[in-house]
């Protein structure tokens, strides 16, 4: 078997798939995407393919290895999520091929199903009550929402109050046992995160999540330290050699890769297996599209450590298309009492629409994140 094409298809709402084909009709599909910059993924897919076409699409450990170590520059979100979609992809093949789950080629499923969470509040996080008690009504046990909007390095503490009002807000509308994870989304620097970190404690949260940028993680230890609440990370972490820093420096419970940043099922196997060894909880960031989606569920099937899973259906970036609407098989997803069934089809096991793929890559997007500015003009972390 040999790969004889990667064709990419940029389509709303802001993703990025590829298809890579073989000479015996067996393709398989993966999302190499950065939110806001598919163009630049798309031309390092392409320039990887160089190294791709007329090989065995079976050998995606000596792939990855070629893809990453074969270029004298490495890592960062570019690079990553490009060698994460065509990881994807040829375990997608690799499955198709032999008739099983991608789980099943990684040691077969240690769980049946996992936990789901869904947003509210958007953006600048708005009607966050009623968001919430809209998604415990669909059946899901717990929520994600942004804590604040923009925060000044230092700021004044009637932007602390507004955060905690919305928190306490939403704990009162959903009761005492369901989990509420707050994003402070890099928005909020040192010396505002102390302050709100330990503000929140009274509300039982699941899960904080970025409460500094990852690369102000040095005060991860400080923060934490004001708190009993889990402090989560990951999202802008790329491969192991970024989280092994996280580990060693022993400042977090909860680490998020993204499947289609952190290279993929192979590399995120690996840094699960890394944090199970720190007993450190996993929960893959996912706020894109049905192929992410069935790539995590897979790494969620094999790691013990793997305890709740980020879905998309109906957040707020999903203007015009949402996660189901490039599957074939719609119910590929199966939601229940607030968790997601494993996929059991061969590969990763959704079936994409190639028809609608195509139509709707004639549309194709220009997505970017929002520029927010301070009052006094200065630029504000999204």
């Amino acid at each position: 078997m040999k790969i004889t094409a990667l064709t990419t298809f940029i389509v709303p709402p802001r993703w990025l798939f590829l298809k890579i084909e073989t000479d015996e009709g067996i393709c398989g599909w993966g999302e190499p995407v950065v939110e806001g910059r598919a163009l630049t993924v798309e031309t390092a897919v392409k320039e990887l393919a160089d190294h791709l076409i007329g090989k065995d699409p079976r050998l995606i450990e000596d792939h990855w290895t070629v893809m990453y170590r074969g270029g004298f520059y490495r890592g960062g979100p570019i690079l990553m999520s490009a060698i994460a979609g065509i990881d994807q992809a040829l375990w997608d093949i690799k499955g198709k091929m032999l008739g099983v789950p991608v789980h099943e080629l990684l040691g077969g499923r240690c769980r049946d199903r996992i936990k789901v969470y869904s947003w509210i509040g958007g953006d600048r996080p708005s009607q966050v009550a009623e968001g919430a008690r809209q998604v415990v009504a669909r059946g899901f046990t717990a929520l994600k929402m942004n804590g604040t909007e923009e925060l000044q390095i230092v700021d004044g503490h009637d932007r602390i109050d507004q955060a905690v009002e919305r928190v306490a807000a939403v704990r009162e509308a959903v009761g005492p046992h369901i989990g509420i994870a707050v994003d402070f989304h890099g928005r909020v620097h040192r010396p505002m995160a102390k302050t709100l970190v330990k503000e929140l404690e009274p509300y039982r949260l699941m899960f904080i999540e970025e409460p500094v940028l990852s690369e102000n993680r040095e005060a991860l230890r400080e923060i934490r330290a004001s708190s009993s609440t889990p402090i989560a990370l990951g999202e802008r972490l790329y491969s192991r050699w970024d989280f092994k820093h996280v580990f060693e420096e022993g400042a977090v419970d909860i680490i998020q890769p993204d499947l289609s940043h952190a290279g993929g099922i192979t590399e995120c196997r690996k840094i699960a297996a890394m944090a199970e060894a720190y007993d450190i909880a996993v929960a893959p960031h996912c706020p894109l599209g049905p192929i992410a989606l069935a790539a995590c569920l897979q790494l969620d099937a094999v790691s013990y450590n793997c305890f709740i899973q980020e879905q998309s259906l109906g957040i707020h970036y999903n203007q015009g298309n949402d996660l189901l609407d490039y599957a074939a098989n719609k119910d590929v997803f199966r939601y229940e009492d607030g968790y997601v069934a494993i996929p059991d089809g061969p590969g990763l096991g959704v079936e994409i629409n190639e028809d609608y793929v195509k139509e709707q890559a004639r549309q194709g997007h220009r997505w970017r994140n929002p520029i927010w500015r301070h009052a006094d003009g200065s630029f504000a972390e999204w």
